[in-house]
């Protein structure tokens, strides 16, 4: 019997992506002993209609253009491929049928664990991964830990909590910072801001 995959998720829209994200998805890799990372942009994230979003097409390039250098990262079109708003448990289902001998651990932030509850059919994507939730060392550590005890019992899974240094780095102050001719040295790969700048985005 072949010994299953383990492949961390990061979702996100990616907006653009940055050193955050590319910090806990190799933190993840490192402490839970993952086979890999896959990134997968949202296409249309369904909390964030409203936000001025760059083309599919410049996101998933941006991702690209982070991970190269990475051998255990990879990225996947598979909501930028979809028409209509991405679902996190849609996207499990068709990663699943395609990878049957993997599992699958799905890495989100402290802020997205407390509204879980709230997502489009939780209790399917919980039946189907373990949770990874980034907690930054300025968190209150007791609090997480209540959250952890009653998302696992609810919905019987189980959720690793993965201690992070604080990284204050936002898309968004990123896309206010090019907006605004401020720098964004050492916020993103260089390749990235070079991607940014060369394609006029954010201003």
């Amino acid at each position: 019997m072949h010994k299953k995959m383990k492949m961390g998720i990061m979702g996100g829209t990616f907006n653009p992506i940055h050193f955050g994200h590319l910090i806990l998805a190799e933190s993840a890799y490192e402490n839970l002993e993952l086979d890999s990372v896959v990134f997968i942009p949202a296409g249309i994230p369904p909390h964030k209609q409203e936000e001025e979003i760059v083309s599919k097409k410049d996101r998933l390039k941006m991702v690209d253009l982070a991970i190269d250098d990475n051998n255990h990262f990879e990225v996947s079109p598979i909501e930028l491929d979809k028409k209509s708003i991405s679902y996190s448990y849609e996207t499990l289902e068709v990663l699943k049928k395609e990878n049957n001998n993997t599992d699958y651990y799905f890495i989100i932030g402290s802020d997205s664990f407390y509204n879980i509850e709230k997502w489009k059919a939780p209790e399917i994507l919980l039946s189907m991964c373990k949770l990874v939730v980034a907690a930054r060392n300025d968190q209150n550590m007791d609090r997480l830990k209540q959250q952890k005890r009653v998302i696992e019992k609810k919905f019987k899974t189980s959720v690793h909590i993965l201690n992070m240094p604080t990284i204050d780095i936002s898309s968004s102050d990123i896309r206010d910072r090019v907006k605004y001719g401020k720098t964004i040295k050492y916020f993103v790969p260089k390749d990235v801001e070079n991607y940014i700048y060369m394609n006029d985005l954010y201003k």
